[in-house]
């Protein structure tokens, strides 16, 4: 394991995070930690954030095939389990299926590149990363299209949910979730799946709340799992428009940081956790990844402060997914139903 001086000083007690209970019973924690490095960091600096974050208490790790680090996180996992730093069934990690991997063929051989990457026997939670089998290169052009792209097609998308419910079955997955779904595609697959969604997977940070989705997911027990939930100060260059707006700049989350005396980050966190999701941040810097943790444990948010945190929603998504659309669609707007129904436009 590696060193760093006094190395138990900011450890925080698993027990005292906060959790969630999913259907079935299985506790979650209500905060864990990413590792979507983007084009900012090495797969080096992730693995070694992963391995600081389980020394100080983290127990949930999001990771996905796609960000190219699990062979190193497993590497961590591995030490971690050796060194008796945690317990493989104290420990909640999940991963997610690519887009050129949906189908039940796709499915079946992801989860199990993904286990051994991992060095796991089993995944707590596996998403559909994307409801769309679109797939493009990392770090794509905003304006790339895969010409093979199509819409959502529910029936082509319940072949791959059938496989994901396999995994179940198999013993392989624990929980399976949804992740950047919309509101009408939910409902669909709610009302198809015969191993429903435990867990959903949605952009939310102070600016952009999706109320309709969340309250959505809570009436249907679905947890809600908030990536960027800081407002991804550190997304690529492809996904920042103008306009958007800093979640760390908001006067309402500014004057709770001032109120608090911590940096506005930690407010986005404080509230997301006891708006009733799991925010996953991601930082390579103990001390930052430390405070991330340390925050959701101690002096809460007033109720006027979330009442003013939940007028802080300007509906402004920051992760558009413009990479994703198919030949012949308009904008990134149609891949999220923005007025409440399925956009199908056929691909040309």
């Amino acid at each position: 394991m590696s060193s760093s001086p006094d190395v138990t000083a900011d450890v925080v007690d698993p027990a005292s995070v906060p959790f969630r209970v999913l259907t079935g019973g299985a506790r979650m924690p209500a905060v864990g930690m990413g590792t979507f490095g983007s084009d900012r960091y090495s797969t080096a600096q992730v693995a070694e954030a992963v391995r600081g974050a389980l020394e100080v208490g983290y127990r949930l790790i999001d990771c996905a095939a796609v960000y190219g680090n699990e062979p190193e996180i497993g590497r961590v996992f591995a030490d971690a389990f050796a060194d008796r730093v945690v317990e493989r069934d104290d420990l909640f990690v999940m991963s997610k299926l690519w887009n050129d991997s949906h189908g039940a063929e796709g499915v079946a051989t992801s989860v199990r590149r993904t286990l051994t990457d991992l060095g796991l026997e089993h995944l707590d939670g596996y998403f559909v990363h994307w409801p769309f089998p679109n797939h493009h290169p990392p770090a794509a052009d905003p304006d790339a299209r895969d010409p093979h792209a199509r819409p959502y097609l529910h029936d082509e998308f319940m072949e791959t949910w059938q496989a994901m419910e396999r995994l179940v079955d198999e013993g392989l997955v624990r929980h399976i979730g949804t992740s950047n779904v919309t509101v009408p595609k939910l409902r669909l697959i709610l009302r198809d799946a015969r191993i429903r969604p435990s867990l959903n997977e949605m952009e939310l940070h102070p600016c952009f709340q999706q109320p309709e989705l969340f309250d959505l997911c809570v009436a249907e027990g679905v947890q809600p799992v908030g990536y960027s939930p800081l407002g991804s100060p550190s997304r690529p260059e492809r996904d920042r428009t103008p306009g958007d707006h800093v979640d760390t700049e908001h006067p309402a989350v500014v004057a709770a940081a001032q109120a608090h005396g911590v940096h506005p980050a930690l407010v986005c966190l404080k509230w997301a956790v006891q708006r009733g999701q799991v925010p996953i941040p991601f930082a390579v810097k103990r001390p930052q990844y430390v405070s991330n943790l340390q925050t959701v444990t101690t002096d809460p948010l007033t109720d006027a402060e979330m009442a003013a945190l939940r007028e802080a929603d300007q509906g402004d998504r920051l992760i558009k997914g413009q990479v994703f659309l198919w030949p012949g669609s308009e904008s990134w707007e149609d891949l999220w139903d923005l007025d409440g129904t399925i956009t199908t436009g056929a691909a040309r």
